[in-house]
């Protein structure tokens, strides 16, 4: 192993991935499996069809306690232009990290757990998360990083009836709903949720119980291992956004199309609107637009166009009206996918643009997202 394979961290699943036969790659700062024996496609499949178990323990876990909980909620909202403090117990909501001109430092999910906000952060950004949060919050909010936990995400169609069979209680959970549940003997902290557009759970579990809560799951004939290759596809076809690649320090909430996740209560006009880094730069963009919007692209041909093509409006001549951020094969929708960024003025749905793929201008069109709907249990 060279230096830098030495410096990657494991996840405590590690020996079962290798055991499983997993193809482990280098991904942000640990040792991750891409794929299993099954493949890329038809672990994908497999998830769309029935259930698919990933290792998400490279996610960073914070947990943020104060005094009186409603401090916590009303200083995490100088953060993130979210609506906290509205969040009842036992739910939580996608949001994001923003800068001083209003770009995406990191997104992430915020889960209230009664006496304390429960936070998970993407893998690559959680120092620099945790920091944040630390210089912000403390002292009269406690910012604690979970070490001693794994990170299970049971996604898929099935993964209700397969979770069911170790705690009948999940059945009554909907999309966004968070509980803590004895699973295969281990204090688990579970939501309902996800990263690839189908019905699922994530599961913090303890470090120790972690590899038996995932073989209890994967002994299911409707469970199979899936790595971070299925992972890609299927949150592209779901229309989600990769930190680093479809969002990223320089993209605005509006340019990516995520005021949704925004509430009412924080924007112009509400009770708590602004408040968070950049929120002017922000609610300029509400008001007059963005130069570019993050679309879908359906290119027209089978070659996928990937992370970095450039997009033209015509077939020749002119300068880039936009790029793609993500791009692969929709194993889903049977042809390339793509997600990225063009201008404003060019991004009705329908609209043909060229992607210049190899000194090549292909066809590609603005399609709607999602490519797949979603399975959410609402």
């Amino acid at each position: 192993m060279s230096d830098e394979d030495e410096a990657l961290k494991r996840t405590p699943l590690y020996d079962l991935h290798v055991d499983l036969g997993a193809k482990m790659v280098p991904f942000a700062g640990y040792e991750m499996p891409v794929q299993y024996p099954l493949g890329v496609l038809k672990e994908h499949q497999h998830t769309r069809a029935k259930a698919g178990l990933f290792d998400v323990s490279h996610m960073g876990q914070v947990v943020l306690r104060a005094k009186d909980p409603e401090v916590a909620k009303t200083a995490l909202e100088g953060l993130v232009p979210v609506d906290v403090l509205g969040l009842a117990e036992g739910r939580q909501r996608y949001g994001f990290f923003t800068n001083d001109h209003g770009g995406i430092e990191d997104d992430l999910m915020i889960a209230n757990r009664g006496d304390h906000l429960f936070v998970v952060v993407n893998a690559a950004c959680k120092q620099a998360d945790i920091a944040r949060m630390r210089a912000a919050l403390e002292p009269e909010v406690t910012v604690k990083e979970i070490t001693g936990r794994a990170l299970l995400a049971l996604q898929g169609p099935a993964s209700e009836a397969v979770l069911a069979e170790h705690h009948p209680g999940v059945k009554d959970m909907k999309f966004m709903d968070v509980e803590t549940l004895p699973i295969a003997g281990a204090e688990c902290w579970v939501s309902r949720s996800g990263y690839t557009g189908e019905d699922g759970f994530e599961i913090s579990v303890p470090e120790a119980a972690a590899v038996d809560l995932a073989r209890a799951l994967l002994a299911h004939e409707d469970v199979e291992p899936i790595g971070l290759g299925a992972r890609d596809s299927l949150r592209l076809e779901a229309g989600l956004c990769l930190y680093g690649h479809d969002i990223d320090s320089d993209t605005t909430p509006v340019s990516a199309g995520l005021t949704w996740a925004m509430q009412k209560v924080r924007r112009p006009g509400g009770d708590r609107e602004g408040g968070f880094p950049g929120a002017a730069e922000i609610f300029s963009d509400l008001a007059e637009g963005c130069g570019q919007k993050r679309v879908g692209l359906k290119p027209e041909g089978r070659a996928p166009m990937r992370e970095g093509v450039e997009i033209f409006a015509e077939d020749s001549g002119g300068e880039a009206v936009g790029r793609v951020t993500s791009g692969s094969f929709g194993p889903t929708v049977g042809g390339p996918v793509a997600m990225g960024y063009v201008s404003t003025a060019l991004a009705a749905e329908g609209r043909l643009l060229y992607g210049e793929v190899r000194g090549k201008r292909l066809p590609v069109r603005v399609a709607k997202l999602p490519f797949v709907a979603p399975g959410f249990k609402r």
